[in-house]
This record gives C-alpha cells, sequence and structure tokens, in this order.
C-alpha cells in the first residue's frame, strides 16, 4: 500500500467506522456466538501472496463484527463506560502515524512534553492541590499508565521501594526479604480485584478492611486493623482508598482515612477509575475532599472522559518515589538533557519501556470539547441514572440496593438471588440490553451503568420497560 492507496482506504476506513457508530443501534448488543467460533472463518496459515482491502473490510463484517460485543451502543449498560470520540479516533490515527516510542524525552520530545502538560491540563480540571502539578518547579506530576490495575501495581511497588530503604537506612543489617516478609497493605472490602493482584505480584499481603452500611471504608475500622497488625510486629506500609467502587460506586471516607494514613507514615494511594472524571463538575469536586492526605492519585479518562482507552491518569506528589523505585540506567537509554532537570524520561514511571504518544487523544479531545463540554457529558450520564433510579422505585417489586451518586444503579426484585439470577438470565439472553451483576453483602444485584456517548432517555426508558416484563416472566414462571 502506498500512499496515494493509503489516502483513498483511509477514506473508505473513515466512512466504515462512522457508518459502524452511527448505526450501532442497529446491531445487536451482545454477539451470539460460542467459544471457538472464529477459528473455522479464518485460514490456519497466513496468506503467500497479499489479499485485496476489500477483501479484508468485508471479513470484517462477516468474521469479525458477530464477534463484537458493542459496548458502543446505547443499550450496553454493563461494567463501567468505555471512553469513545471522533476526536480522539482521530488523533490516534496520528499517534499512529508518528509511531514513536516515547521512552524518554530524547526518543520523541514532544511525546513526553505534550504528556506533561496534558496531565498538568487535567490535575487543574479536577482542582488538584499543587503539590501533584509538574509545573515549571513541583516535585510532583502526571503520568499516563494503561490501565488502573497497572497505576495500583506501581504505586504498591513504589511504596515498597520506599519503606524498604527506610527501614534499611535505620538498620543497615536488615534483608529485603525480612521486611518484605512483615509489610502488610490495606483497602476496603469493596475494592477492585486488581488491588489483590498488585499484592500477589508485589509480593506482599493484602487485607480487606470492612466497610460500613454504605460500602465505604471508615476510620475506625482501618485504625483497628494497622493497631492489630503493629501489635503482631507486621509493618504497615499502603492503603489504598476507592472513590467510586466497581460494584455499586461507594466512597471511602477519604477525609477520616487520609489523616490516619499521614499519622502512620503510610503510602495513600486513590483509584477513582471511574468516578474521577466527574470530579471536573464543581457539584461532584467534593468526593474528592481529602486527595491532599494522597501520595498518589489515578482514574481513567478512558472511561467516561472521551478519551479513547488506553488512557489512565495517575499523579503523584514526589516524583522521585516513582522514580527511585524503577529506574535503570543502560547506556543506550542516556542522552544528554536527562540530568538537565527541565525533563522526564516516562520509562521510570512505568513497567513497560515503551510507550504510545497517548496524550494526544488527551489533547485533541479536552480542546475539541472545551472543560464546559466534557462537564455537560457527565452531568448528562447522571442525570440518566437517576431518571433509571426514579423509575426502579416506581414499581414496588424492586429495590434500589446502593445511592446512586453517579452514572450507575444497583437494583433487584425484592426476593431471593435466585429470582435475580433467573432475571439477569433471561435479560442477558434476549440480548436486547446487556447487563452484569454484583454482590453486595449476601445479595445478588443487578447493575445498570450509563455508558454509551449516544444514550438518552428513551433508550433508559426502554431498558426499564424491557426488565419489567422479564422481572413479570420471571415472577410467573416462580409461581408456577
Amino acid at each position: 500500500m502506498n500512499s496515494s492507496e493509503f489516502r483513498r482506504r483511509g477514506k473508505e476506513m473513515v466512512d466504515f467506522v462512522a457508518d459502524y457508530l452511527e448505526g450501532i443501534e442497529g446491531r445487536q448488543v451482545y454477539p451470539d456466538v460460542e467459544p471457538g467460533y472464529l477459528r473455522p472463518l479464518i485460514p490456519t496459515t497466513a496468506p503467500e501472496e497479499p489479499d485485496t482491502f476489500e477483501d479484508i473490510l468485508n471479513d470484517v463484517e462477516k468474521i469479525i463484527m458477530p464477534g463484537v460485543t458493542h459496548w458502543h451502543n446505547p443499550y450496553f449498560f454493563a461494567y463501567f463506560p468505555t471512553a469513545n470520540s471522533y476526536p480522539a479516533l482521530l488523533a490516534d490515527i496520528l499517534c499512529g502515524a508518528i509511531g514513536c516510542i516515547g521512552f524518554s524525552w530524547a526518543a520523541s520530545p514532544a511525546c513526553t512534553e505534550l504528556e506533561t502538560v496534558m496531565m498538568d491540563w487535567l490535575g487543574k480540571m479536577l482542582k488538584l492541590p499543587e503539590a501533584f502539578l509538574a509545573g515549571q518547579v513541583g516535585e510532583g506530576g502526571g503520568v499516563i499508565q494503561g490501565s488502573a490495575s497497572e497505576a495500583t501495581l506501581v504505586a504498591l511497588l513504589a511504596a515498597r521501594t520506599k519503606v524498604v530503604r527506610r527501614l534499611q537506612a535505620a538498620s543497615p543489617g536488615l534483608t529485603q526479604g525480612a521486611v518484605m516478609e512483615k509489610l502488610v497493605a490495606y483497602s476496603s472490602d469493596q475494592a477492585h480485584s486488581s488491588v489483590e493482584r498488585a499484592g500477589l505480584i508485589g509480593g506482599v499481603k493484602i487485607k480487606a478492611i470492612p466497610s460500613d452500611g454504605k460500602f465505604a471504608m471508615r476510620a475506625s475500622a482501618l485504625q483497628e486493623a494497622l493497631e492489630r497488625d503493629k501489635a503482631e510486629g507486621l509493618i504497615p506500609f499502603f492503603v489504598v482508598a476507592t472513590l467510586g467502587t466497581t460494584s455499586c460506586c461507594s466512597f471511602d471516607n477519604l477525609l477520616e482515612v487520609g489523616p490516619i494514613c499521614t499519622k502512620e507514615d503510610v503510602w495513600l494511594h486513590i483509584d477513582a477509575a471511574y468516578a474521577g472524571s466527574s470530579f471536573i463538575c464543581p457539584e461532584f469536586r467534593h468526593l474528592l475532599n481529602g486527595v491532599e492526605f494522597a501520595d498518589s492519585f489515578n482514574f481513567n479518562p478512558h472511561k467516561w472522559l472521551l478519551v479513547n482507552f488506553d488512557c489512565s491518569a495517575m499523579w503523584v506528589k514526589k516524583r522521585t518515589d516513582l522514580i527511585g523505585a524503577f529506574k535503570l540506567d543502560p547506556l543506550y537509554l542516556k542522552h544528554g538533557h536527562q540530568d538537565s532537570g527541565l525533563i522526564t524520561d516516562y520509562r521510570h514511571w512505568q513497567l513497560p519501556l515503551g510507550r504510545r504518544f497517548r496524550s494526544l487523544k488527551m489533547w485533541f479531545v479536552f480542546r475539541m470539547y472545551g472543560v464546559k463540554g466534557l462537564q455537560a457529558y457527565i452531568r448528562k450520564h447522571v442525570r440518566l441514572a437517576h431518571e433509571f433510579e426514579h423509575l426502579v422505585h416506581q414499581d414496588p417489586r424492586f429495590e434500589i440496593c446502593a445511592e446512586v451518586t453517579l452514572g450507575l444503579v444497583c437494583f433487584r426484585l425484592k426476593g431471593s438471588n435466585k429470582l435475580n439470577e433467573d432475571l439477569l438470565e433471561r435479560i442477558n439472553s434476549a440480548k436486547k440490553i446487556h447487563l452484569v451483576p454484583c454482590h453486595l453483602r449476601d445479595k445478588f444485584v443487578l447493575r445498570l451503568a450509563i455508558c454509551a456517548r449516544t444514550v438518552e432517555s428513551a433508550h433508559v426508558r426502554q431498558a426499564w420497560e424491557h426488565i419489567q416484563q422479564l422481572a413479570t416472566d420471571v415472577l410467573r414462571a416462580e409461581k408456577d
């Protein structure tokens, strides 16, 4: 493919993508395929001679699309949203064309510098404390990670390195292994499974703190665990506070938990993967109060801020904490400006070496939507969630299971878990809408998250009517 054919095929692909997104509502939200469907549809080996672009594009529709779950269909209400916007798609094309591997400033200066500035832009949108911003001379700063899971792991490893070195400095004969076996980290029992996974990878114990009646981690429960573990000779070193839990979008109490972490000299990491986008709206910024106590903070613009995956925004108060944990400097990666103090090499902030020019997506989206446009998008989703909550309240057969703060509604039929499992099975088998469940204490609960960029009130109301009809069928079947 030469440049002239690329121009022609590129226009065709843009048309294909635009047609796909414009017509996505007409596609079944969840596929009908079974595991292994794809292998018989394609050859067992790569072609010896080139295929035509027409054949490839035809096969996209014939082979790929039947196995796609359409996350951007307005009837997709599962998990949490994944962002999608035309400016971000265009920026990704440019990112692919430039094709730099931005592990250092020298590898592509614009890739590094735009990321630093975009993270400051976003930090200011959230009204983060100045300590988290790079600015001209700040000690903190932001970095784009691939996911919130990576950000949690990176924070845990940095905290682990920091406490090991501190204790070894105080007791020079102390081995790393002797410290590691006593380290313990904490999170709410509502925290995402990625926190536990970070502990497994990092080789440290993770303990779940019982949440309160609103599914939030509180000071008393955390303090009790810290005191108990210290009395047993363990070393508390890391706490993850979640703002907007995956199960029900609950919020750990930062204003209580934060001072404890400061007093105990324990690293506090905030995981706001979903909810963080809403903090650009003044009416939701109070949910972030207490961030000043944190050592690191993370959320995913690729969930709810119209920046396509992957773009997970992470800030630290002291970037030397990350660089100190991950810095290795072989000669082939060194360059003449790395010790100037004017720039950073992001390879020291992350697990991989290579990185894409992801900040282009932020730059395009922030400029083409503006802060007001992004705020309007968030507010629309929250409004639709409250509309669905109101509909549920009107049907006495159902109950709301957690406070509706943002764009997630947790609800269920009053009755047994089996009843609700049957209802969800009917919902997802019908494939008109798509939901996933959660457990809240001992209850099996249905989650409806407002996800698609194009979702409107009519979609929410049709989804509810569909759920009501299937609930009637389930209740009738139970009586028979």
